[in-house]
C-alpha cells in the first residue's frame, strides 16, 4: 500500500477502504509518512469529501492511535458533552455539576479557546490553584469518587487529532465536514463516555454559520456515535447573539456562578436546562423530557448542584474562597459602561464581533500558546429585543489597557444593530437530533 496510490484514488472521488484510511493515519501518527502527502490527502478530501462510512472509518482510526479509557468500575452510564464553540458560552461550568448531582457520571476532556471562541478550562483557570492537566489515572479516580471531571485532553488520547489538526490548520483544510466530525467524535468515543450530546452552534458567532451546515454536522456526529454504540443526542443551539451575558474567562465563570445559585441570566439558564435534560436522556436515568427538566431545576433551586460544582473544584485543586466569593476572582484594572447612542430596539448583535473584541482584549487567543489575560471582557445589558433608552448603560467593558479599552468601545458599539420597531431574538434552541 502507498501512500501516493491512497491520495490518487480520493484525489479521483473513489471512497477509501478502511484499511486505508487506517494506514494514512497511523503512518502520519508514526512519522512514517510525510506531512506533505498527508496534506496532499487532507485537501482531496476537503474537495471530495467522504461518503459516511469513510468518515466512521477515518474516526475509528484516529481512536486506534493513541489509549482508549473503558469504565468497567462504574455500573452507571459515563456521560459527555461538546460545543463546537461560541460566545460568552460557559455551559460546562454549569451542567457538569448539574448533571452529575443527579447521580450521573460527567467525564469530560475540555479544551482552550482560540480566535472568536472561548474554552472552558481557560474559564476554570480564573480559580487560584485549579488543576486542568489531569493524568489519566486521576482523571479515572476523581471521576469514580465524586462522579464529575473535566481536564485538558491527555496526550495519549487521539495523538494523530493533535497532528492532524496542527496540519490542517496551516494548509486550508480546516472546513471539511468529515474532517470535523471525526476529529470531535474521536475524542468523545477515546474518553470512553457512552452518553454523549452535542451542542452544535449556528450562527455568526459559530463555525457553522448556516442551519443547513449545523443540520449537516450534527446528524453526520450522531451517525457516526450511534454506529459505535453510544447514545447520541445533538442540539442545534442559537449563536447569532452572545449566551447569557457575560463574555471573557472570569465574568464567565461568576455568571455560572450566579447561575447554580438561581441568579443567571435567562437564556442561559435555559440553554443549560436542555443541554442538561438531553444527557439525563442519553444516560437513561429518566422516563422522559419533562422528567428530567423538573429534576435538573430542583438540582438547581435546592442549590444542590452548586454543592457538586464546590466538590469539583475543591477536587481539582481549586481556591474554594474564589467561588464562595466570585468577587475576588481576577478583576480589570479599568470598568467602563458603554452608553447606548439612541433610544431604539436592539436588532442585532454580532456575537462574533463581541468575542474577537475580548480577545484583542487579551482574553483570548489569536494563535495557539498566546498567554490570556483572565479579567478582561464585556457585559452585556442589552441583548436582541431589549428597549434601551440614549445614554443608557448598554455594555460594561473590563480592560486592563487603556488603548485596548479605547478601541474596544468602537468595535462593541458598531457590533449593535438598531430598530424603531419591537424585535422578537432568534429561538435559542432550533432543533434536537437524535433519539440516542
Amino acid at each position: 500500500m502507498r501512500a501516493a496510490d491512497i491520495i490518487a484514488r480520493k484525489r479521483d472521488g473513489i471512497a477509501l477502504s478502511a484499511e486505508e484510511i487506517d494506514f494514512m493515519v497511523q503512518g502520519y501518527t508514526q512519522d512514517t509518512i510525510p506531512d506533505y502527502q498527508v496534506a496532499a490527502w487532507l485537501m482531496a478530501i476537503v474537495l471530495r469529501g467522504m461518503e459516511r462510512q469513510e468518515t466512521i472509518d477515518l474516526t475509528m482510526a484516529m481512536v486506534r492511535s493513541g489509549e482508549r479509557l473503558e469504565w468497567q468500575n462504574i455500573d452507571a452510564s459515563v456521560v459527555d458533552k461538546h460545543s463546537t464553540g461560541g460566545v460568552g458560552d460557559k455551559t460546562t461550568l454549569v451542567v457538569a455539576p448539574l448533571v452529575a448531582a443527579a447521580g450521573v457520571y460527567v467525564g469530560k476532556m475540555s479544551g482552550r479557546g482560540l480566535g472568536f471562541t472561548g474554552g472552558t478550562l481557560d474559564k476554570l483557570e480564573s480559580i487560584p490553584g485549579f488543576r486542568a492537566d489531569l493524568s489519566v489515572e486521576a482523571f479515572r479516580a476523581q471521576l469514580e469518587r465524586i462522579g464529575i471531571v473535566v481536564t485538558g485532553q491527555s496526550a495519549g488520547l487521539v495523538p494523530a487529532d493533535g497532528k492532524l489538526y496542527a496540519l490542517r490548520d496551516v494548509t486550508a483544510t480546516v472546513d471539511s465536514l468529515p474532517l470535523i466530525a471525526s476529529s470531535i467524535m474521536s475524542k468523545k468515543i477515546a474518553a470512553g463516555a457512552n452518553g454523549i450530546v452535542l451542542d452544535v452552534k449556528v450562527g455568526h458567532g459559530a463555525f457553522m454559520e448556516t442551519e443547513d451546515e449545523a443540520e449537516e454536522l450534527a446528524s453526520l456526529m450522531v451517525h457516526i456515535g450511534t454506529k459505535m454504540g453510544r447514545r447520541v443526542r445533538a442540539v442545534i443551539s442559537d449563536m447569532n447573539q452572545p449566551l447569557g451575558h457575560a463574555v471573557g474567562n472570569a465574568v464567565e465563570l461568576q455568571e455560572a456562578i450566579a447561575t447554580l445559585h438561581g441568579r443567571g441570566p435567562l437564556d442561559f439558564r435555559e440553554h443549560c436546562l436542555t443541554i442538561g435534560t438531553q444527557l439525563l436522556l442519553v444516560a437513561g436515568t429518566v422516563e422522559g423530557t419533562s422528567d428530567a427538566r423538573n429534576e435538573l431545576e430542583n438540582l438547581l433551586d435546592t442549590r444542590r448542584a452548586w454543592s457538586k460544582f464546590r466538590e469539583w473544584i475543591e477536587a481539582q485543586g481549586g481556591d474554594l474562597a474564589f467561588v464562595d466569593e466570585p468577587e475576588r476572582l481576577p478583576s480589570a484594572r479599568f470598568v467602563r459602561e458603554l452608553p447606548a447612542p439612541r433610544t431604539a430596539y436592539v436588532a442585532g448583535l454580532d456575537a462574533r464581533e463581541i468575542g474577537l473584541t475580548s480577545m484583542l482584549l487579551g482574553g483570548g487567543r489569536a494563535k495557539k500558546g498566546d498567554t490570556i489575560d483572565h479579567a478582561v471582557g464585556v457585559v452585556l445589558h442589552a441583548k436582541v429585543g431589549a428597549r434601551v433608552e440614549k445614554g443608557e448603560p448598554l455594555l460594561t467593558i473590563h480592560a486592563d489597557d487603556e488603548g485596548k479599552l479605547s478601541g474596544a468601545q468602537q468595535r462593541l458599539l458598531a457590533a449593535y444593530d438598531w430598530s424603531d420597531e419591537p424585535v422578537e431574538p432568534a429561538p435559542l434552541i432550533h432543533k434536537v437530533i437524535g433519539q440516542g
